[in-house]
C-alpha cells in the first residue's frame, strides 16, 4: 500500500510539472504572437505612412502643375486627362523585376484558393478604366475653367459621395461623427456657388466658370464611385493584399484609361494644335515638357498611394486622407498664381477641414474601442491555460488507473 501511495503522489507531481510546463510553452507561445501582432501593427503604420505621403505629395503638385499649365497658355483639355493617366509605364521595371515571384506565389495561391477568371478581371479593370478617364477629363475641365483655390475645395464633397456609395457597396456603417463629416464637407462646398468674384484669373466667364463647377461636382462623384468600386472589386474579385496586387490594378486599369484618351484626343482634333500650343507657351517649350512630365509623375505617385490606401483601410480612409490635403493647395495658390482667398473660401475651408478631422476621430475611436477588446482576448487566452489543466485533474482524467 505505501509503495502504491507513492507512485500515486510521483505520478500527480509528475502532472503538476507538465502542466506547469504546459502552461509556461502556452504563455511563450502567446508572447511571441503578440510581439509579432505588434510589429506587423507597426509595419502597417509604416506602409500607411508612406501610402499618405505619395498621395498628398502627389495630388498637390499635380494640382499646382495642371493649374500652371493652363495658366501659361495650355488649351487642349484631353492632354490634360492624358497626364492623369499615362504615368502607369513608371511602375513596369516593378511588373517585370517581381514577375518570377508573382508566379510562384500564384501558383501557391491556386491551392488554397480559385483565382478569378482573365475574363472576370478583364471586365474589373475595362469597367473601371473607362470609369476613370471619364472622371479625369471631368477634373481637367474644372481645372481649367476654374482658380485652383476653388477647384480643390469643391474637391472635397468627394468624401461624401464615396461615404454614400460606401454605404451600398462596402458597407460602410454611419456614425454622428461621419454624418457630421459629410454634411460639414458638403456644406463647404456648396458655399462655393455663392461666390460673387468667381471669374477664373484667366478671364474665363461666369458661364464656364458653372461649367467648370458642375463637372467637377461630377468629377468628384465619380471618383468616389471608383474608389468605392475598386474596393469592392479588392474584397469580392482579386482577394490578394499585396503590393503586386495594387500595382496590377494601377497598370491595367491605367492602360484602359491611357487608350480611350488617346482615342479621344485624336477624335476631337485637340492633338492638332499641340506643335503650335507647345510653341506658344509663356515658359518656353522646355518648361512645356517639364510640366506635363512631372505632372505624369506625380499623378502617379497619387494613384500609388491612393490604391494603396484602399487596400491596407478602405476607400473611404483614402478620399479622407486626400481631402486632408486639399486645403494645402489653396494657400500654395494664394502664393504661386495669386489667387483670392476670400471670406468664403476661408470659411469653406474651414469647414472641409472640420469635416476631415470629424471623420479621422471617429477612425481613432474605432481603433481605440478595437485594442482592448483584442487585449482583453489575449489574457483571456493566458488565464484560462491553467483552469483548464486542473479541471481535467479534477474529472480524473490524469488519475492512474
Amino acid at each position: 500500500m505505501g509503495e502504491l501511495a507513492q507512485e500515486v503522489q510521483l505520478h500527480i507531481m509528475t502532472g503538476h510539472g507538465e502542466d506547469r510546463e504546459a502552461n509556461s510553452t502556452e504563455q511563450l507561445h502567446l508572447s511571441s504572437q503578440a510581439t509579432i501582432g505588434q510589429r506587423g501593427n507597426y509595419m502597417r503604420w509604416v506602409r500607411l505612412g508612406i501610402y499618405a505621403l505619395f498621395l498628398l505629395s502627389g495630388q498637390s503638385v499635380a494640382l499646382l502643375l495642371g493649374r500652371l499649365y493652363y495658366d501659361k497658355g495650355g488649351k487642349s483639355v484631353w492632354l490634360g486627362t492624358l497626364v492623369q493617366l499615362a504615368g502607369f509605364p513608371l511602375l513596369l521595371p516593378y511588373l517585370i523585376i517581381s514577375a518570377p515571384k508573382r508566379h510562384s506565389t500564384s501558383t501557391d495561391t491556386l491551392i488554397h484558393s480559385k483565382r478569378p477568371s482573365v475574363l472576370i478581371l478583364s471586365s474589373v479593370y475595362v469597367t473601371l478604366g473607362l470609369l476613370v478617364a471619364a472622371d479625369c477629363f471631368l477634373y481637367s475641365v474644372g481645372l481649367k475653367y476654374l482658380p485652383v483655390s476653388t477647384y480643390s475645395l469643391i474637391c472635397s464633397s468627394q468624401l461624401a459621395f464615396n461615404a454614400f456609395f460606401s454605404f451600398f457597396l462596402n458597407s460602410q456603417k454611419f456614425t454622428p461623427f461621419i454624418i457630421n463629416s459629410l454634411v460639414l464637407l458638403t456644406i463647404s462646398s456648396v458655399l462655393l456657388v455663392f461666390q460673387t468674384d468667381s471669374a477664373d484669373p484667366s478671364g474665363f466667364s461666369k458661364a464656364k466658370y458653372v461649367i467648370g463647377f458642375i463637372c467637377t461636382i461630377g468629377a468628384s462623384a465619380g471618383y468616389g464611385l471608383v474608389l468605392s468600386l475598386t474596393q469592392l472589386a479588392f474584397k469580392k474579385v482579386i482577394k490578394r493584399e499585396t503590393f503586386a496586387a495594387i500595382t496590377d490594378m494601377i497598370i491595367y486599369q491605367s492602360v484602359i484609361a491611357t487608350s480611350a484618351t488617346v482615342v479621344a484626343l485624336f477624335a476631337s482634333g485637340e492633338w492638332k494644335g499641340l506643335n503650335r500650343e507647345m510653341e506658344e507657351f509663356q515658359l518656353g517649350k522646355v518648361s512645356y515638357l517639364m510640366t506635363l512630365i512631372w505632372t505624369t509623375i506625380s499623378w502617379q505617385a497619387f494613384s500609388v498611394g491612393c490604391v494603396g490606401l484602399i487596400l491596407e483601410v478602405s476607400s473611404l480612409f483614402s478620399n479622407s486622407i486626400s481631402v486632408l490635403g486639399l486645403p494645402i493647395v489653396p494657400v500654395m495658390a494664394v502664393i504661386f498664381f495669386h489667387d483670392k482667398l476670400g471670406g468664403i473660401k476661408v470659411i469653406s475651408m474651414v469647414l472641409a477641414v472640420w469635416g476631415f478631422v470629424s471623420y479621422l476621430y471617429q477612425q481613432y475611436l474605432d481603433d481605440y474601442e478595437s485594442k482592448p477588446h483584442e487585449n482583453r482576448n489575449d489574457h483571456n487566452e493566458v488565464s484560462n491555460a491553467s483552469p483548464k489543466r486542473s479541471s481535467e485533474l479534477v474529472d480524473g482524467k490524469d488519475r492512474p488507473s
